[in-house]
């Protein structure tokens, strides 16, 4: 069971994450904290092991309160939930230490699966932004290489989902994922990036992979 700490600076945030959560084993919610504050006390006082931290009003706010998680609590898997997904903002947060982002376009149903699915490293992290990298470095996971595999032979997202054993709203999270990483802005892009670089065969090998060009 992982002890999750909620940081944001409205309640209304709050209620929301806790109903999506109701029905995703493995959480146990430690608390709330107004994220407009210094959050290091009650780091201490809960010893969470994932603390996620709300975009909120004035953006400087995610970003200490992720900072502080690393200074204080630098176990714990910090992650930002965000209606923000452009580069320089999702930049500035995992540099400030962010393990990973969940979009709040996300189905409140499929929250818990995300958070889940990020704190055991199946969401990609730092975008990269080489146009070719090395096999060890492929900016892909292994369950979004399992995915784009399954996209490129022509599954659906159902499909994928029923495959895979995961929610269909989890399958549209790792390909809107890959697709950025890629560079890429569609499903037959996506496609063709996977059958040029060979990942149709092996879902789990990371062969070297070079970028489309747009």
């Amino acid at each position: 069971m992982k002890r999750l700490l909620i940081v944001a600076d409205h309640t209304l945030v709050v209620h929301a994450i806790r109903l999506a959560l109701r029905q995703t084993a493995g959480f146990q919610v430690v608390g709330f904290v107004d994220g407009r504050h210094d959050i290091r006390p009650h780091l201490q006082e809960t010893s969470p092991d994932v603390v996620l931290v709300d975009d909120m009003q004035n953006p400087d706010h995610p970003l200490e309160r992720l900072r502080e998680v690393g200074e204080e609590c630098p176990t714990a898997t910090a992650l930002l939930l965000t209606a923000r997904m452009e580069d320089a903002w999702l930049d500035d947060a995992f540099d400030a230490g962010a393990a990973g982002v969940v979009s709040k376009s996300v189905h409140p149903v499929a929250l818990g699966t995300l958070l889940r699915e990020t704190v055991q490293g199946n969401v990609v992290h730092r975008p990269r932004r080489v146009r070719s990298v090395v096999a060890e470095d492929c900016p892909l996971t292994t369950r979004e290489l399992e995915i784009l595999r399954l996209a490129a032979q022509g599954y659906t997202n159902g499909k994928i989902a029923r495959e895979l054993w995961v929610a269909e709203q989890t399958v549209k999270f790792h390909l809107s994922n890959t697709y950025r990483k890629l560079g890429v802005a569609n499903r037959t892009e996506a496609s063709r990036y996977a059958h040029l670089n060979r990942l149709t065969s092996q879902p789990t090998d990371r062969p070297a992979v070079h970028r489309i060009a747009s």
